[in-house]
């Protein structure tokens, strides 16, 4: 039986995966993905092992490379866009290898990368320098811009995504492997469709 505060306006409520406690705005290192809704297969794909980006594909692209223009003190790390789904490093503070980029506003990212906006309009997320807010603005452009530019296809993210905290380097090094390793295990993958 469901117990009463398992729903959300008469819904079922999906549990969070997110570490419960865990700051997603403190420093460190970040591994994520996140999935095509059904995990349709929209970015491109993988030929001779090696996933070749189609339109669709080349925004999911261009935004996830433009995250750091957006959020203060992050930086991308080794990433891959599969037919269904992306993976990434998302590095924050210290971890960050890259210098700290100008604000720059902006209504497409839902957030602002001013660090002088005392009172935040409706259009900016409270939690902005979350990795929920990262992974949040990222999925909304993607399908904004995506759903514009095409004609009787709708483009859509699965509701939530994957993360996991990288607590080392060699944990690290493994992961990055993993990324570059991703599309020559494609056709093992869980959720590889032809």
């Amino acid at each position: 039986m469901i117990e009463p505060e398992s729903k959300f306006r008469e819904k079922y409520r999906v549990p969070s995966n997110r570490l419960k406690g865990y700051d997603y705005s403190s420093e460190g290192v970040y591994f994520i993905t996140i999935c095509t809704k059904n995990c349709e297969n929209y970015f491109g794909e993988i030929v001779e092992g090696k996933m070749v980006l189609n339109e669709i594909g080349k925004v999911a692209d261009r935004f996830l490379r433009e995250i750091p223009d957006h959020f203060q003190n992050v930086s991308i790390g080794e990433y891959v866009i599969m037919p269904n789904h992306v993976h990434i490093v998302i590095m924050i503070g210290l971890w960050c290898s890259v210098e700290i980029r100008p604000s720059v506003e902006t209504r497409q990212c839902l957030v602002s990368t001013s660090g002088s906006n005392p009172k935040p309009s409706r259009f900016q997320n409270q939690w902005k320098w979350t990795i929920s807010a990262i992974v949040g603005s990222y999925k909304s452009i993607c399908t904004k811009t995506i759903n514009t530019m095409q004609e009787n296809v709708f483009f859509a993210w699965q509701p939530n995504y994957h993360d996991h905290i990288i607590r080392d380097e060699d944990e690290l090094n493994r992961i990055r492997q993993y990324i570059v390793d991703n599309p020559l295990q494609w056709e093992y993958d869980e959720d590889y469709r032809e």
